[in-house]
């Protein structure tokens, strides 16, 4: 028996860690939550959305993968990207797999090129599986062809994978390698857990993700949420779900993005309300009122103090 786990563990039953990585907008959340089954990491299609390791987690009867979606890896340009790079190198020795992620619809380029060679320096014994995601959106031919690049990218001693998230094509054979890679163990958590993400951190992202819609390409770098308080209303109707009032901030970096946060007259602010009190309603399973403020912190991501009060 194992004296880390005081329980007997069934030899047929195979678990461990699973990090994505890859350059920014590869489909990395996206694919962590279709693995998943339910919404755990936010999306969007501006780079450098993710910014803390999301842990997911992927049920079945012989197995249990815990997947870690990571920032995306750059070279960064403030010291929030050189902290966030360094959430990603730390993840990479901490899993039994890293799977290195590249789109379809995307030629291999330098940046990948950089990963690969950032994983197999930090990280020289841990297994690499390549993914070709978003497989969707191009035709069976280019998919053929980004299989092989990143085949030849990695060495051919390593297995690669197409998938698409969206359509939920090729998932199960995806999920079917990486269990395959992972040695006899216990399930980590629970059965039908599928984050150990606290909610304050989950409702955070929820309202980040909804204020991050068709916003400049400058906003996604500077926009930090803070839940400041979340409290239960007393219930007075038993046959109504609970009532929760959750207190946020969002904290830009200039006034100007101020603005554009709060639009014309408050309007583009009540819609990241709207958009982000719903997935938090389902995240608490109660009915919530959310208020959200909108605060400049100057340079917030170029100021350690700021940053460690942000919670990075």
């Amino acid at each position: 028996m194992n004296p880390d786990f005081p329980f007997e563990i069934d030899p047929g039953f195979r678990s461990g860690f699973v990090c994505f990585v890859g350059r920014p907008n590869t489909g990395k959340s996206t694919l962590t939550n279709a693995l998943v089954g339910d919404k755990i990491a936010i999306t969007s299609n501006r780079p450098q959305t993710t910014r803390h390791t999301i842990r997911g987690i992927v049920n079945r009867p012989d197995a249990q993968l815990i997947l870690v979606d990571t920032p995306g890896l750059h070279r960064p340009r403030t010291l929030l990207g050189q902290r966030l790079n360094d959430l990603v190198r730390d993840t990479y020795t901490e899993v039994d797999v890293i799977c290195v992620c590249i789109p379809a619809d995307e030629p291999v380029g330098p940046g990948d090129r950089w990963i690969v060679s950032q994983v197999t320096l930090m990280a020289p014994s841990t297994t690499i599986v390549g993914v070709v995601t978003k497989i969707d959106r191009v035709t069976p031919d280019r998919v053929a062809k980004q299989l092989l690049a990143l085949s030849e990218l990695l060495g051919s001693d390593h297995e690669v994978v197409p998938v698409s998230a969206r359509t939920g094509e090729q998932l199960d054979v995806l999920v079917d390698v990486l269990v395959s890679k992972m040695e006899p163990g216990p399930a980590f958590y629970p059965d039908g857990e599928l984050t150990d993400e606290p909610e304050n951190v989950l409702m955070a992202e929820f309202i980040r993700e909804a204020a991050l819609e068709d916003v400049h390409d400058e906003l996604p770098h500077s926009l930090a949420v803070v839940i400041e308080e979340v409290i239960p209303r007393e219930q007075t109707n038993p046959d109504l779900p609970p009532m929760v009032d959750v207190h946020a901030i969002l904290y830009v970096e200039r006034d100007s993005q101020k603005g554009i946060v709060i639009g014309k007259r408050g309007a583009r602010l009540k819609e990241v309300g709207t958009k982000a009190r719903t997935q938090i309603e389902k995240l608490l399973g109660a009915r919530v009122y959310l208020d959200l403020h909108v605060k400049v912190a100057k340079d917030w991501q170029r100021d350690p103090k700021q940053l460690g009060r942000l919670g990075f």
